[in-house]
C-alpha cells in the first residue's frame, strides 16, 4: 500500500512537470509563505527571494558582506551615516530602474507597513535621503552593527515602487534574476529568466521551479527519477544512498541556524498552561532530552547538539553554555517540587518528515520522567499562522541563521520582536541586547550576549536541540553549485554540466 500511495505521487509529480532541458526543477522542504520580502517570515520565502528579489548587498562563501544592487559604500566616522552608491543598470522586473528613489521607498514601507516583519532589523534608521539617481545616504540614530548584515537579506530587498499596493500573490515586482509567473499553492512556484538583468549572462536557466515535498523520501525519489535537479535538507539517512549513487552530488556545510522549542509564555489564553508558567517544569523538560540521541539517531551524526542561539559558526558562540547530561531522576525531582508528577502540553510543528521524527523522539524522551505530549503536525503555512496567532503551548522553534547574531538572538527573544511568537519578554535581557547592536568591537558584543545568554538559560523561553548543517542534494549534470552557510541557494554561475 505505501508503495501504491508512493507511486501515485511520483505519477502525480511526474505528470505536472513536463519541462525542458532549460528548466531547474528545485524541492523546498515545505511551502513558503507570502511572496513579499517585507512581509515574509519563513526560511523556505528567503529561498525563492534569493532568485527572485535582489538586495542591495550579499554574502560570499565565507560570510563577508558583498556588493549586490549597492556598487559601493562608506561609512561616515563614527559609524552613524552609510552612503551607498548604487549600480547604475539594475531594473525591475517591470523595467523602472533601481534608483534612489526606489531605495528610499523600500526603507520606508519596510519600516512602515502595518505586516512588515522588518522593522527590527532597520529600527535604527533615522532618515534617508537621495542624494542622487544614484546615491543615498542613511542616518542611524546609533552605530547598529547588524545593519550591513540585515541588508544582505529581506530588509534589504527592492520592490518596484510601482507594484506597492497591488494586490494578489506574486503581484510585487522584484529586481532579481528571474521574474515571478505563477504559483499554486502547495504545488509550485515557477520564475522566468530575467533577460534585462545586470548580471544576465550569469544565469543558465529559462525557468527555475520550486516544488514544496515535505517528504523526504518522496524528495529523494524524484530527484533519482530525474524529475527534481535539486533537493534541499535531503534526509540524513538517504546520505549514503545519495553519495553511492553516481548520478547524485551530496553536499553539506556548517549551518549557522537551529531546531529546538520556543514556548508560550505570555500570547493569548494558552500561555496559562503549567510548562508556560513554571521555569521548572521547562529545564525539567530540558532535561529529558539527549541531544547526542537526536543527533545519532536523527542526524547520523551531522546535528551537533546545540544549547544556545550561536552554532560553532558564529564569532559569538561560548562552549561556556553548552552540555548538561540527560538526568531524569532530576527532571522528576523538578516536577514534584512544582507540584506534579505528571505535566501534559502540546508541541505545534510544521508537518514534514524530520520534524515528525523530531518529535516523536522529543515525545518518547519526554515521557520517562512523566511528560505526556501530544503531537499537533499542521501544515506549513497553517502552521506559521498558529503561531503568530499564539494558538500554541509549545511550538517547533527553528530559525535558518543569520551571519550576524543579533539575528539568532534579539529577533527572536528580545521584547516585542517580530520572531517573539511566545511573547517572552525581560527587560535586562532586551536591553543587553539593544546594547550589543550599537557597538563594533566583537569582543565587547561578546561579553553583552554572554550576559544575555545566561539570563536565557535561567528563563529558558526556548530550548535548542541541535545546529542545522546546510544539506543538498543534485544531480551530477548540474555543473558550478555553491553551497552556502546561510542555506539560500544562488544561482549564479549554475548550469547544465557540458
Amino acid at each position: 500500500m505505501k508503495k501504491l500511495v508512493l507511486s501515485a505521487m511520483l505519477a502525480g509529480l511526474m505528470g505536472a512537470t513536463a519541462v525542458s532541458a532549460a528548466d531547474l526543477n528545485v524541492a523546498l522542504q515545505d511551502d513558503p509563505d507570502i511572496l513579499d520580502p517585507h512581509r515574509g517570515n519563513t526560511f523556505v520565502g528567503r529561498m525563492v527571494f534569493g532568485p527572485l528579489c535582489d538586495a542591495l548587498f550579499d554574502i560570499d562563501t565565507s560570510l563577508n558582506i558583498v556588493p549586490r544592487l549597492v556598487a559601493d559604500w562608506a561609512w561616515s566616522e563614527g559609524d552613524t551615516v552609510l552612503t551607498m552608491n548604487l549600480r547604475p543598470d539594475a531594473l525591475f522586473h517591470d523595467g523602472t530602474p533601481v534608483n534612489g528613489e526606489a531605495v528610499k521607498a523600500n526603507l520606508e514601507r519596510a519600516l512602515n507597513l502595518p505586516e512588515s516583519n522588518r522593522k527590527a532589523e532597520l529600527a535604527s534608521i533615522e532618515s534617508i535621503e537621495v542624494l542622487s539617481d544614484t546615491q543615498v545616504a542613511i542616518t542611524l540614530k546609533a552605530p547598529d552593527a547588524a545593519f550591513l548584515a540585515n541588508l544582505t537579506d529581506r530588509a534589504g530587498m527592492m520592490v518596484s515602487p510601482a507594484s506597492f499596493e497591488t494586490a494578489g500573490e506574486g503581484g510585487l515586482v522584484c529586481a532579481g534574476p528571474y521574474k515571478f509567473v505563477e504559483r499554486i499553492q502547495n504545488d509550485r512556484i515557477v520564475m522566468e529568466k530575467f533577460a534585462d538583468h545586470w548580471d544576465a549572462d550569469n544565469y543558465h536557466f529559462d525557468q527555475v521551479i520550486y516544488r514544496p515535498i515535505p517528504d523526504t523520501t518522496v524528495r529523494l525519489a524524484n530527484l533519482q527519477s530525474g524529475d527534481l535537479d535539486i533537493i534541499e535538507r535531503p534526509a540524513p539517512n538517504d546520505m549514503a544512498t545519495i553519495q553511492g549513487d553516481s548520478n547524485l552530488v551530496f553536499d553539506i556545510v556548517t549551518g549557522l541556524g537551529f531546531y529546538g522549542v520556543n514556548f508560550n509564555l505570555g500570547n493569548g489564553e494558552r500561555s496559562q498552561s503549567p510548562i508556560n508558567q513554571d521555569k521548572r517544569l521547562r529545564e525539567a523538560l530540558n532535561l529529558t532530552i539527549d541531544r547526542d540521541v537526536l543527533n545519532d539517531v536523527l542526524g547520523m551524526g551531522t546535528y551537533p547538539p546545540a544549547y544556545q542561539p550561536f552554532s560553532t559558526a558564529s564569532w559569538a558562540y561560548n562552549p561556556e553554555f553548552d552540555g548538561g547530561e540527560r538526568d531524569i531522576e532530576r527532571a522528576k525531582a523538578l516536577m514534584a517540587e512544582a507540584g506534579h508528577e505528571t505535566v501534559s502540553f502540546e508541541i505545534l510543528y510544521a508537518n514534514n518528515s524530520a520534524m515528525q521524527s523530531l518529535f516523536e523522539l522529543v515525545q518518547a524522551m519526554a515521557s520517562e520522567a512523566g511528560f505526556n505530549i501530544t503531537l499537533r503536525p499542521t501544515e506549513f503555512a497553517a502552521y506559521v499562522d498558529e503561531r503568530e496567532a499564539g494558538n500554541f503551548e509549545v511550538s517547533q522553534f527553528g530559525a535558518s541563521g543569520r551571519i550576524d547574531p543579533d539575528g539568532n538572538f534579539h529577533r527572536y527573544l528580545a521584547c516585542g520582536s517580530a520572531g517573539n511568537v511566545g511573547n517572552y519578554c525581560n527587560d535586562e535581557l532586551t536591553d543587553l541586547l539593544n546594547k550589543a547592536r550599537v557597538i563594533n568591537d566583537v569582543e565587547e558584543r561578546k561579553a553583552l550576549y554572554d550576559q544575555a545568554q545566561q539570563i536565557a538559560a535561567e528563563d529558558l523561553p526556548a530550548l535548542y536541540f541541535y545546529y542545522t548543517p546546510r544539506t543538498w542534494a543534485y544531480s551530477a549534470k548540474l555543473d558550478g553549485f555553491v553551497a552556502y552557510a546561510d542555506g539560500v541557494l544562488r544561482l549564479a554561475g549554475l548550469k547544465p554540466k557540458q
